[in-house]
């Protein structure tokens, strides 16, 4: 008689989102405790935690959910990537919409849910859409939804993931009030899905040979976005001559602020401007920025774009051939890949950053093989080192083999 395997425990708040990534991936059940146990105002689960779960239990079937009175200890039992074809309203499409007082950007949910997509039984497609979506980056270290579409998602090209992926930003949002939700709407497509990725060799960082980027101004004035684009490319320009900056003017989001006086009064929200930077090398890597203006306002547009244009210049000189925001992504996908032995050049500041750690802790748990680690060989100047990761073969259980 089989008996079913114990649930992993897990603890802490942080890596939550991608220990429920992995769970839902190896068909694990994980209980995760003292979830924010010492705070005496908000212990427990944040709103945008428990967003995540609802859009968790959306893109799967017969997930099941049990979470404390307090909201400090989580049993996740995952179910099967159903996509969008699990619980889509009009047209297939997952409606998903984002509380007011939501603090992280939309880039928190778009990342982990690009990393379940290749592995679902249909295609997904989920609009994000309330007044708690924020589509710049955020003071919480979230990026933009343009650096997810511009440096994540070719990512999924090394793996033999590229047809029919989209992000549509329909409308445009930075943080509001206290840095909380901003009203913007936001839309996934996510239509190649795979039984398992490629094995990745990815071991040449190669020049940089061109810079790419996209200034927004929301229900502000557009010569703010002129004013970020000259002083980035003042600093970029000497370094790489191929630089173009897009700019984008959009008018403010109005959510619906209802009055004793006038119950169909709205309001603006989500004012602002920021810059998204995207480095691109000679072999395919891949290099972001992002900086938007605080919430609180008071920062001039110059100063936004120099802080963006040195952020990227930082992050090239990390080394290797990722960036720290796309590490979990792809060393991720390398894991759930066929049974082989992928190679990754990363930086040492990369690899030595706590949430990738964290990752490699973790999928150790979930029973993937530990990371082999040697210096990275020829010019090696920073001191560059090449991960070594065995797949587990796990792939895609919902497609039938061809």
């Amino acid at each position: 008689m089989a008996t079913s395997q114990p649930p992993l425990r897990f603890t802490g708040h942080k890596n939550f989102v991608y220990r429920l990534v992995f769970a839902t991936l190896t068909g694990r059940t994980v209980h995760i405790s003292q979830i924010r146990p010492s705070s005496p105002t908000n212990p427990g689960l944040t709103p945008h935690e428990i967003s995540f779960l609802r859009l968790l239990e959306a893109v799967t079937n017969g997930s099941q959910l049990e979470i404390s009175y307090t909201g400090t200890i989580v049993v996740y039992k995952p179910g099967l990537i159903t996509g969008s074809s699990a619980g889509a309203g009009s047209g297939g499409v997952i409606k998903h919409e984002l509380p007011a007082g939501c603090n992280r950007g939309v880039s928190y949910y778009l990342l982990p849910l690009c990393l379940l997509a290749p592995f679902s039984k249909a295609p997904i497609k989920v609009l994000f859409t309330g007044p708690g979506v924020i589509t710049s980056s955020t003071p919480t270290g979230d990026m933009s939804v343009d650096s997810v579409r511009t440096a994540i998602l070719p990512l999924y090209n090394q793996f033999g993931i590229f047809n029919n992926i989209e992000l549509r930003i329909l409308r445009r949002s930075n943080p509001g009030h206290n840095g909380r939700g901003g009203g913007g709407e936001v839309q996934l497509v996510f239509g190649h899905q795979v039984r398992l990725p490629k094995t990745l060799h990815m071991m040449n960082p190669g020049k940089i040979k061109k810079i790419r980027g996209v200034a927004y101004a929301v229900g502000v004035s557009a010569s703010n976005n002129a004013r970020m684009i000259t002083t980035a490319r003042g600093v970029l320009n000497p370094l790489v001559p191929d630089t173009y900056v897009f700019s984008d003017v959009s008018s403010a989001p109005l959510v619906p602020a209802p009055d004793k006086s006038n119950p169909s009064a709205k309001k603006k929200i989500g004012l602002g401007f920021g810059l998204s930077l995207v480095a691109e090398s000679s072999t395919g890597c891949l290099f972001s920025a992002d900086v938007a203006s605080p919430p609180s306002g008071g920062q001039a547009p110059e100063d936004i774009g120099k802080q963006c244009a040195y952020q990227l210049l930082e992050t090239i000189s990390k080394g290797g051939c990722v960036a720290p925001a796309a590490a979990a992504t792809m060393l991720g996908l390398m894991t759930m890949g066929s049974e082989d032995v992928g190679r990754l050049q990363l930086g040492r500041d990369v690899i030595a950053d706590e949430g990738v750690i964290q990752l490699a802790r973790d999928l150790a748990k979930f029973g993937a093989p530990g990371w082999g680690l040697r210096e990275a060989a020829g010019e090696n100047e920073r001191g560059d080192v090449v991960v070594s990761v065995v797949g587990r073969g796990i792939g895609n259980v919902g497609r039938k083999v061809a």
